[in-house]
């Protein structure tokens, strides 16, 4: 199974003063922030999330996908 190290996290700062940071490669993979920190550790938790629907599945997360 594929780990968050197998990806690559895009971060950028939002229209509203926060910053969003995904995962260009899984649809859905992302979260936001008020800060760059807040962002990326609340993507690890929609990760997680989203690995375990995969995995319940039967199906193997994206691979990755250049930008």
């Amino acid at each position: 199974m594929r780990s968050l190290k197998n990806y690559t996290i895009v971060l950028r700062p939002d229209d509203n003063g926060t910053f969003v940071a995904y995962i260009p490669a899984i649809v859905g993979c992302h979260a936001w922030g008020s800060t760059t920190e807040e962002a990326q550790a609340e993507l690890i938790h929609v990760f997680d999330m989203i690995r375990d629907e995969y995995q319940q599945a039967g199906r193997e997360l994206p691979e990755l996908r250049l930008l």
